[in-house]
């Protein structure tokens, strides 16, 4: 019996568990959006000093991406709340229609010849991957009943894990073991970062295809189905906003405090590790090209223990609870970011991105996992849009001020401002413990993710 027929002959609003396999499949595709992100979060700070950008220009150069992502997200989730067509389905359009925009930025981004024109890339691709990524969100409560969403929430994270890992470390793969060129001349990209960026996105839009093709939608149901429209849909993007539920609102000041750790890493860790750690003079040094490389391999391990922690994390969120569970990956994860600065072994920075990837593992489930219960089935998409209003609006400030902050307080430092993202990490994690109220009876995770 196909997944339609088995939900039409279920109770209205049941949805049928899926096996192993079938949320494998529906998953599948956010290993070629993190794939996209990945190469970016580790290479667009060191391309952008390619071009000759200053640190204190680096955070502004990452603004319109946010910006445009704090109206994208929500748009793009009430558009697909209130999409169907019999053979696209709902989501799925929009997992195209990015893939597609995401590709063409990754083939061109390495041919930038100036700031501007990275840039605006950067911004067209932060687009086009918020077009692509923000559905997969609410395709968990689509398509699995509540006790199996931390399971499919946690396979995502497992497809980032490997995603992002293979990403993280593909320069030094090109460099390293194919002989590919890593030297930069002045206002040139190297090699190794091109061929890496054109993998990229032939990967985003091979696994993006295989999820469009080997998953389908359930057709609307009563419970899934929206209102009828009595009002414009900023109106309703508005009121959503206004009306948030409780645990919602809480979740936001988490994650408020939780992203800029995470984006004060991407804007300067592969950076500082070139200067701080392996000691090069400039961009154009070729110790400062092995030293970005190295750090794409630590970005990469934590993206491997991720992944492999994506395993465990619902065995342990059904012992500890989500909310206990993501207080707890947190602080190991500002560890991580705050030892960075004490580190002088390059390999010792392995060590501290344990802590990184046990939190981003967390990071990208248990917050989605704990808020997904408490949404109106008609419009996940549209809050789940909302709820990532949480990650850009703190990159947008960081995006404005911190290069004011660089320049005037930091001295132009790298790497205090990683550990300045550790620190606003711990706050996170004390935040969650205190203020977040997880005791909702479906708050029970589903069993470790296993093959059946």
């Amino acid at each position: 019996m196909s997944q339609q027929n088995l939900v039409s002959a279920l109770p209205s609003g049941v949805k049928p568990p899926l096996n192993f396999w079938q949320i494998f499949n529906m998953s599948f595709g956010f290993f070629g959006i993190q794939f996209g992100w990945d190469l970016q979060r580790a290479n667009m700070g060191p391309i952008y000093e390619y071009l000759h950008a200053s640190p204190d220009q680096i955070p502004l150069l990452f603004l319109a991406a946010p910006l445009t992502g704090l109206l994208v997200q929500p748009i793009i989730g009430y558009m697909s709340d209130r999409t169907w067509h019999p053979w696209w389905g709902r989501r799925r359009p929009y997992f195209f229609v990015g893939a597609l925009f995401s590709t063409i930025c990754l083939f061109l981004m390495p041919n930038s010849g100036a700031l501007w024109m990275a840039a605006g890339l950067l911004w067209i691709l932060d687009t086009s991957g918020n077009i692509a990524m923000e559905p997969f969100r609410a395709f968990v409560a689509d398509k699995l009943p509540e006790h199996q969403r931390t399971r499919g929430f946690a396979m995502q994270s497992f497809m980032i894990g490997i995603g992002g890992s293979i990403a993280s470390a593909l320069p030094w793969i090109l460099s390293n073991l194919f002989g590919v060129s890593r030297v930069s001349t002045a206002g040139q990209i190297p090699d190794s970062v091109k061929f890496a960026f054109y993998i990229g996105g032939t990967m985003f839009m091979l696994s993006v295809l295989y999820t469009i093709f080997t998953t389908k939608e359930y057709p609307p149901t009563d419970e899934t189905k929206p209102g009828e429209k009595t009002q414009s849909g900023f109106r309703e993007i508005l009121d959503a906003i206004t009306n948030m539920p409780k645990k919602m609102r809480q979740l936001a000041i988490v994650q408020f405090f939780t992203w800029p750790g995470l984006f004060l890493i991407w804007f300067y860790y592969s950076t500082a590790v070139a200067r701080n750690i392996f000691h090069a003079t400039s961009e154009t040094d070729p110790i400062y090209t092995k030293g970005v490389e190295f750090a794409g391999l630590t970005l990469s391990f934590y993206n491997v223990v991720a992944f492999l922690f994506a395993l465990a994390i619902p065995f342990v969120a059904k012992n500890l609870g989500r909310k206990l569970t993501h207080t707890v990956c947190l602080l190991c994860g500002a560890v991580g970011i705050v030892s960075v600065g004490f580190v002088s072994n390059p390999y010792m920075l392995y060590v501290s991105m344990i802590g990184v990837g046990i939190a981003w593992s967390s990071i990208l489930s248990m917050p989605y996992a704990m808020l997904s219960d408490c949404l109106p089935e008609s419009k996940i998409g549209l809050y789940m849009g909302i709820f990532n209003f949480f990650i850009v609006l703190p990159e947008i400030i960081a995006s404005l001020f911190f290069g004011w902050i660089m320049s005037h307080l930091l001295n132009n430092d790298r790497m205090l401002a990683v550990q300045i993202g550790g620190g606003l990490m711990i706050l996170a994690a004390i935040l969650c413990y205190f203020l977040v109220n997880d005791h909702d009876p479906h708050d029970a995770p589903a069993a470790v993710i296993t093959p059946h």
